[in-house]
């Protein structure tokens, strides 16, 4: 079957609930339920929250178990070119065939009744696992925690915090304390839980929750430690000491994943080839990716070309944090932005070391911030700023006027989606 057969049900299951974005399990349960609870019969669980840095842990986890020979079922969201990318089964993007087939049979459970797009195409993904052998599933909170459709699995076998950070203020709260305690909500009684480097407001929720729960921290800064040294990353914790090359993620922010990522391999009793496979070995598309084919790098030839999705004010300091310790060159910004999200804030880091900004709009996305009003804030924020149609017409502007530049398209992952596809 083609790829059109699941995208006719995705697209009559985004019209079954008219709210984008409504957190609570009821549903969830409800559709569980009618399928026969298959979260009960997935392989051992790992869990993984947060602001930042999940998609980027969760990948380098899998590298490393997958280096041990272990077989991976992995969520995630949002997917960036193709729907599939959200769900691998056994290591592998599922097939179209059964990803159409488990689609079907959820929406035909589901009947007529409300439910959300990400919270039935969550359940799909949980009777595509829970029907594949594997020895770990790898399950990614889309937003949140305490109310997501991924926290309906009673005793998983380790979960994980990655770091806290505002965003999503609208649905999770708007302090840092209210955020942590939505993330806190994957904990469960007796489970252990890493957690990555975190504000104080954050780390004192996530503790007392686990203090209530009975859940063991293994908490960064007291647990374990991962630094940057002589060109080397050194990650320790009670078992001892790793020597390890710097993660093939790109980014000092890379650092503190890769950390989380050995914390939960040497819990669950991985040695150190699989810990040196999760840091030099994880693939995380979009996520300061050099992008060296397809039309857009023909269009930059001679020039550097990269692509991130980062989009909230805390990636926006990692990704100029990153652009500032690269070899000095023109740096231009190419981005779109929802208009749900702190343009401000992601912007004015990037204010520091960007020579300017061309904003688009993102294509077929009902919520993009107009090219001209991301132009705006961008301006506010100290970049100079124009507008362009579109990427290509943003790239060839670029450079006409400085050949040779550095141009990171960057902002929204709808936008970093868009130009995988176009890119092709």
């Amino acid at each position: 079957m083609t790829a059109q057969g699941s995208d006719l049900i995705l697209e009559r299951m985004m019209a079954l609930h008219p709210k984008i974005i409504d957190l609570t399990l009821d549903r969830v349960w409800r559709l569980l339920e009618a399928l026969g609870n298959p979260q009960n019969d997935l392989p051992p669980v790992i869990h993984i929250a947060g602001t930042n840095g999940k998609g980027s842990t969760q990948a380098m986890i899998r590298a490393g178990l997958e280096a041990a020979g272990q077989r991976m079922h992995a969520y995630t969201s949002p997917h960036l070119a193709r729907f599939h990318e959200r769900i691998r089964l056994a290591g592998e993007l599922i097939a179209e065939d059964r990803l159409t087939a488990v689609l079907d049979e959820c929406y035909a459970a589901n009947g007529d009744a409300p439910i959300t797009y990400f919270e039935i195409t969550t359940c799909a993904a949980l009777l595509a696992m829970a029907r594949t052998p594997a020895d770990y599933t790898l399950l990614e909170v889309g937003l949140g925690g305490r109310l997501d459709a991924t926290n309906v699995i009673d005793a998983p076998v380790l979960t994980v915090i990655t770091p806290v950070s505002m965003d999503h203020e609208g649905f999770l709260g708007d302090t840092l304390a209210k955020i942590a305690g939505e993330k806190a909500g994957i904990l469960k009684r007796g489970v252990t839980c890493v957690v990555a480097p975190q504000a104080d407001d954050a780390l004192e929720v996530i503790e007392a929750r686990a203090a209530r729960l009975g859940a063991p921290l293994l908490v960064h800064g007291q647990h374990w430690h991962s630094y940057q040294e002589h060109g080397r990353m050194v990650f320790q914790d009670d078992t001892g000491l790793l020597d390890l090359p710097l993660p093939n993620l790109p980014g000092a922010h890379q650092i503190q994943n890769a950390g989380a990522a050995l914390a939960a391999l040497r819990h669950l009793g991985f040695g150190p080839e699989p810990c040196a496979a999760a840091v030099t070995k994880a693939h995380w598309p979009a996520r300061m990716q050099r992008l060296r084919t397809g039309p857009l790098a023909e269009i930059a030839k001679g020039a550097e070309l990269w692509l991130d999705g980062g989009h909230n004010p805390a990636a926006g300091q990692a990704l100029a944090a990153y652009l500032a310790q690269l070899p000095a060159r023109p740096t231009h910004l190419i981005c779109g932005m929802l208009n749900t999200k702190d343009v401000r804030g992601y912007l004015t880091p990037l204010a520091a070391v960007a020579d300017g900004l061309t904003a688009v709009s993102i294509p077929g996305e009902a919520a993009t911030l107009p090219a001209d009003q991301t132009a705006a804030i961008a301006s506010a924020a100290g970049l100079d700023a124009t507008t362009a149609p579109d990427v290509a017409a943003a790239l060839s502007a670029i450079l006409a006027r400085t050949p040779g530049a550095r141009v990171l398209i960057c902002g929204s992952l709808y936008l970093a989606g868009s130009v995988l596809r176009e890119n092709g």
